[in-house]
């Protein structure tokens, strides 16, 4: 094996342990808690999640991931223009992943004759407003864009911006660990990466990232309890002009979201210069024991996930 496989290898090995970790810190701190009625309660679990997701893993991946060589990536800021244009953009990709994840799990789901939960709705749905404002639509973004943006991209942008995009999008949707969030966080995961590489600052991805989880996981809610007041038929004026201000919102940023990407279908990243050129670059990048190990014990949550759960 040479060198660079060697190097895609050991990142791969690395966010393999930093996914063990995930799953191994909350079972230890439930086993040592035990079944209680606060460790049944969404809330505590959510709060759980977030230590165990984030902070307590990520020292020991910027402990490994420090070991490798990393780039400083040339800095350059956007204008508010351009930052409402890729929120759009990245709104846009969140809704053609949602609606090709929902497909895809609705085809399985009727093959197997079963339905596939969305275990990050169910969160949402069953956790305090509050904490999924502070953890999911704010700690959730700052740390993903730490572990899959800074510690990742900057220490292979030296194999060109390509490889990086796809590396940072294909690993950022399978730690997701379930069917209906991998298509949309591959795009947006993809998309993030190239605003990173582009700006060189991880406060544009996290403002991007921010701003989607409080529509996802807090306007969302208010979206929903208002349809429900619909269906029932004991919905408000209030209730309406919600649903309605949120459908024109859809509209507009979408339509201008899609009319971004189809101007910007080659994204300009020529300041990005491979310093190592890659025969196989897809290859080198994934055809190595640690990805192999990494993408196999991802795809096994994913499948566990979507047939167990």
């Amino acid at each position: 094996m040479n060198s660079n496989k060697k190097f895609f290898s050991k990142i791969g090995f690395n966010y393999l342990i930093y996914a063990i970790c995930t799953i191994i810190i909350p079972l230890i701190l439930f086993y040592i808690l035990g079944n209680t009625e606060l460790t049944n309660n969404y809330n505590f679990k959510l709060i759980i999640s977030s230590i165990c997701n984030y902070i307590l893993p990520l020292p020991i991946l910027i402990f490994l991931m420090k070991k490798l060589d990393s780039e400083n990536i040339e800095k350059e800021s956007l204008s508010i223009k351009t930052l409402l244009l890729y929120f759009c953009i990245s709104y846009s990709l969140m809704i053609i992943g949602n609606i090709i994840g929902l497909a895809i799990t609705a085809l399985i789901g009727n093959a197997i004759q079963s339905d596939i939960a969305n275990p990050i709705q169910n969160l949402i749905n069953s956790t305090d407003m509050i904490l999924n404002l502070v953890i999911i639509s704010i700690i959730a973004p700052i740390f993903e864009e730490i572990i899959f943006r800074k510690l990742l991209i900057d220490r292979t942008i030296k194999y060109g911006a390509k490889i990086s995009i796809i590396l940072s999008a294909t690993m950022f949707g399978l730690m997701h660990g379930n069917l209906n969030q991998f298509f949309y966080a591959f795009l947006l995961g993809g998309f993030f990466a190239f605003v990173y590489m582009k700006t060189g600052k991880l406060i544009y991805t996290i403002i991007l990232h921010i701003s989607l989880n409080l529509i996802g996981s807090v306007l969302s809610l208010f979206v929903v309890e208002s349809l429900n007041a619909v269906t029932q038929g004991a919905y408000t004026t209030f209730d309406i002009s919600i649903i309605l201000v949120y459908l024109l919102f859809l509209i507009i940023a979408t339509l201008i979201g899609l009319y971004g990407l189809i101007k910007y279908k080659k994204l300009d990243l020529t300041k990005i210069k491979a310093k190592i050129e890659l025969e196989n670059p897809l290859k080198t990048a994934f055809i190595n024991p640690g990805m192999i190990c990494y993408i196999g014990f991802t795809l096994l949550l994913i499948i566990y996930s979507t047939l167990l759960m």
